[in-house]
């Protein structure tokens, strides 16, 4: 009965979709061609073409930066369908609040909410790596294979990200989150440059990033090398952000709809 019971909201989450997929083409379909072609094709060719060493010897620029924006785009997706239409639910149309005059309960709202989000950051990664096959910075299976942990990024994002969003009264937070996290977690994480060739006071902070981790692991999956931690180490990392963020944001939603 629960589980039917969530289904039905990742269907709730469908039908509107349905009639707003449109809005979504450029993000979804457009944006992986254009960063590809402007920072991998375009930049990419100066890097390699250039006198100093590539940021892995051998590899091409685009090769090494595809996986990053990958993971970057898969951050992207989970964040904000976990801020402005959670905020939505809660706070403007409040359809959170008619859901509970259903069969639908607290825990079915967030599951449902974060099974839909996982679905939207497939459709993202999935066109991505047809993007990064199309310009051949990887094969159709090691492409693949980079969106196993991309798709952990995206969840790890969504979970902290609707748990941060049904702690606030305004929206007002979401546009710092964006402008003081999102942004520069996407420059400093390790997606165009090692994160060795920052200063040296925020390379720590940057291996406390999820999005670093998922870098990590979607480029050893993308170009068949070893992340630098252990796989287990950077899995367990962004689990534990799924884990935690998911029970934090069950228990926001409980405080603020159940009363």
């Amino acid at each position: 009965m629960a589980a039917t019971t969530t289904l039905r909201v990742i269907e709730s989450h469908a039908r509107v979709y349905r009639r707003t997929w449109r809005g979504s083409l450029i993000s979804t379909f457009l944006n992986p061609v254009l960063y590809l072609a402007a920072m991998g094709a375009g930049l990419g060719s100066l890097v390699d073409g250039g006198s100093g060493p590539t940021p892995i010897p051998g590899v091409p620029y685009l090769a090494y930066l595809a996986p990053g924006l990958l993971a970057a785009a898969a951050m992207q997706t989970g964040t904000a369908d976990a801020s402005y239409p959670v905020m939505a639910g809660l706070k403007w149309t409040k359809t959170y609040h008619a859901a509970l005059a259903t069969p639908v309960g607290v825990t079915n709202l967030v599951a449902g909410h974060l099974a839909w989000v996982l679905v939207r950051v497939l459709m993202t990664i999935l066109a991505f790596a047809a993007a990064m096959v199309l310009f051949d910075a990887a094969t159709i299976p090691r492409a693949l294979a980079a969106c196993i942990p991309a798709a952990l990024v995206g969840m790890a994002f969504a979970g902290a990200v609707t748990a941060f969003t049904s702690s606030l009264e305004s929206e007002f937070g979401l546009s710092s989150l964006f402008r003081f996290g999102i942004i520069p977690m996407f420059l400093f994480s390790g997606t165009f440059f090692p994160i060795t060739q920052l200063p040296g006071w925020i390379v720590p902070v940057a291996y406390a990033t999820p999005l670093w981790h998922g870098v990590e692991l979607t480029r050893a999956a993308a170009l068949g090398i070893e992340p630098q931690w252990a796989v287990s180490t950077h899995v367990g990392y962004l689990l534990l952000w799924v884990v935690v963020g998911s029970a934090v944001a069950l228990y926001n939603f409980r405080r603020r709809l159940e009363k």
